[in-house]
């Protein structure tokens, strides 16, 4: 699943392309997604134009004309391509999952405009399209969501009431989008790397410098990873023909049985599954 430094990249891609622009027409092709696409919902975009395009967590939320908006959730394998008409290029995908070209298959919603249409391919189908009415609505469909790591409330003192009496470990905490939303699997384990703290640690044993190092760290991962283009975990390339180049970077992640690239240390990168999910960290440094 696209954590939020691939959703962000989504949403720059997306939000260049089709902000100022008059969505003509709106073709659903299969409404059985992760939630079923409402009858009303061609109606609800046609003719509405595009202020922009914005991001929550993993999600997409695109502001329509008449102030109302259109929530996306890309789910495990969702994907959006665009497709010029006047300049059609192999390169059609502005996500960082499976193949950079349109599938023929699993093309179940299209956004068309003048010049170019927007396809949603999604083969699990776990991705989906929700309508919302007002900014209202809007702020309660994410209540339920911890802050951003990029926002001032991920502070120390948010995050020592948030663990107050809990026996989690603090990699399933990271990945708890209820206490920071964006955060998956990726990048948990890298922020922990930098921090210097073992995955299994249970969180209720954290000092105040270990959360201090968490919080700075998450923000630190997460802003070189957009800077970097995201991560390509799997063959992608985006719509300028270029990978997402964080892989690269990476310190823990998918490194098993690797020599640990902290100076001076003398570790091996162990695989361990925590809240049953692959966890990578260093056997050395992070005790």
């Amino acid at each position: 699943m696209p954590e939020l430094p691939e959703v962000e990249i989504v949403r720059q891609s997306l939000d260049k392309k089709i902000q100022k622009k008059k969505v003509k027409k709106v073709i659903i092709r299969n409404r059985s997604l992760r939630f079923k696409i409402p009858r009303g919902f061609e109606k609800f975009l046609e003719n509405k134009t595009i202020v922009k395009v914005s991001r929550f967590s993993k999600y997409l939320i695109i502001y329509l004309s008449n102030n109302q908006f259109c929530v996306v959730h890309l789910g495990m394998s969702g994907t959006i391509h665009l497709i010029d008409f006047k300049d059609k290029k192999d390169v059609t995908n502005l996500s960082f999952y499976n193949s950079p070209f349109l599938p023929k298959k699993h093309n179940h919603v299209e956004i068309i405009f003048d010049n170019f249409k927007v396809i949603y391919n999604d083969p699990r189908r776990f991705g989906f399209f929700q309508i919302i009415e007002n900014n209202r609505d809007l702020k309660k469909r994410f209540i339920h969501l911890g802050p951003e790591p990029f926002d001032n409330k991920f502070n120390l003192k948010y995050f020592q009431k948030f663990i107050q009496n809990k026996l989690k470990t603090i990699k399933d905490l990271l990945i708890d989008q209820k206490f920071v939303s964006g955060i998956g699997n990726i990048y948990a384990s890298e922020i922990l790397f930098l921090s210097r703290v073992n995955p299994s640690k249970k969180i209720r044993s954290l000092n105040k410098k270990e959360c201090n190092q968490i919080i700075s760290n998450s923000k630190k991962v997460l802003l070189n990873a957009i800077n970097k283009g995201g991560s390509s975990i799997r063959d992608f390339k985006n719509t300028d023909g270029s990978k997402g180049g964080f892989q690269d970077s990476f310190k823990v992640y998918q490194r098993e049985g690797e020599c640990c690239k902290r100076f001076n240390c003398d570790g091996i990168i162990i695989k361990k599954v925590i809240a049953n999910r692959s966890t990578f960290f260093c056997n050395y440094c992070q005790i």
